[in-house]
């Protein structure tokens, strides 16, 4: 697997390791569940999660999920993962999805991340981001437009959950 590691200088991302399964169950709240994670995480779930990401990796799937690293010591801080496939998305569209623990929230860290994961989509052919928010989250709805994204079509998921689209030309604006 060829490690990936992108950075900014205050936010790196890189894959997800099974030593940050403790971390993330530690950092997990009830924000996370309800819109990341489709509820609480166990530690035998977020582990096999972990585990397919890393495959996902290998694999050169259409996963790619990362740890969200802030400060010196690279502490993991939240996840983003891309998907370059799924459910209602167009040819060369990539899902981004992100969250951050509380303590890291309100610094600017998930919009930083953002950036990078779309720069990396962008070097491996995706041609749009999209953000899906529920209506109930602005606080994320507020990362994708300070990220660059704007408000594109209302759809509905699988469950019936409305989510608000941001998109993001990758093309002519890769972050």
């Amino acid at each position: 697997m060829r490690e990936v590691e992108l950075s900014d200088g205050v936010v790196t991302l890189s894959p997800l390791r099974l030593d940050d399964v403790d971390a993330h169950l530690a950092g997990e709240d009830e924000l996370l569940a309800r819109y990341l994670n489709g509820g609480p995480g166990t530690r035998e779930g977020v582990a096999a999660y972990f585990r397919h990401c890393r495959e996902q990796w290998q694999l050169a799937g259409p996963l790619r999920a990362f740890g969200i690293r802030a400060g010196a010591d690279e502490t993991l801080a939240g996840t983003i993962d891309l998907r370059f496939d799924g459910e209602g998305l167009a040819r060369g569209q990539v899902n981004v999805a992100y969250g951050l623990y509380p303590f890291w929230r309100g610094r600017g860290l998930a919009t930083r991340a953002v950036l990078l994961a779309s720069r990396y989509a962008a070097g491996e052919g995706g041609r749009e981001a999209v953000i899906q928010v529920e209506p109930e989250n602005p606080a994320s709805a507020a990362v994708a437009r300070r990220a660059g994204f704007t408000p594109g079509k209302r759809t509905h998921g699988q469950d019936g959950t409305r989510l608000d689209w941001y998109v993001r030309d990758l093309i002519t604006d890769p972050a």
